[in-house]
């Protein structure tokens, strides 16, 4: 394996071990350990961004790099919302059925791409990144106030709406692809026609 892919895949696997590094310090809550958390989020978030930029300007970036990457992502938000969850459970107790529905339309994406293609879904799409962005941001203001109203209706709304955009991208594609920005390059997609790149997102 050359050095030039090593350092994507590096960034890569840095996010499970923040991810555990989340649990330990929910865990053995060492003092200021909220803030600790918060800065475990922000390097996976920046890991999360550069990862996939880094690999498209080494010329390295392909389908078994993007598949780790969506699946590693899973992995570190999970023990980010568990840990979360055990820090501040008034929270999640308060806001149970929109989480639900959440992590269910989740699912969903992935239960529809394994339905169509066997394979996990790996589209990256803007939305959802984006959509990440919020969350992010929604995790963050739990950590450290316990709370979250009008961010959290968005990162609900914007949630729901991505995640059907998602569910969409794959009923149009005839053949399992990552990195599909949006529903209209997936109709391109279908049309045997290029994706129209773009120099932040796929270029």
């Amino acid at each position: 394996m050359s050095l030039k892919y090593q350092i994507p895949i590096l960034l890569v696997y840095s996010r499970v071990i923040l991810g555990f590094l989340i649990v330990a310090v929910t865990l053995f809550q060492p003092e200021f350990y909220p803030i600790y958390t918060v800065i475990f989020l922000t390097i996976g978030l920046l890991s999360d961004i550069f990862d996939g930029m880094l690999a498209r300007h080494l010329g390295v970036s392909n389908e078994r790099l993007r598949r780790l990457d969506s699946n590693v992502d899973q992995i570190f938000f999970i023990c980010a919302i568990v840990s979360i969850y055990l820090q501040q459970p008034a929270f999640f107790q308060q806001h149970l059925y929109p989480i639900i529905i959440l992590v269910a339309s989740e699912i969903a994406i992935y239960v529809v791409s394994f339905i169509k293609f066997r394979k996990e879904v790996a589209t990256h799409s803007l939305g959802a990144k984006i959509w990440t962005l919020f969350l992010f941001a929604l995790l963050v203001q739990i950590t450290l106030t316990g709370q979250s109203h009008i961010l959290f209706l968005i990162v609900f709304w914007l949630g729901i709406l991505t995640r059907a955009e998602i569910i969409a991208i794959i009923f149009v594609l005839k053949h399992w692809q990552n990195d599909v920005p949006n529903l209209k390059q997936a109709w391109r997609i279908r049309k045997g026609l290029a994706v129209q790149h773009n120099r932040f997102f796929n270029g």
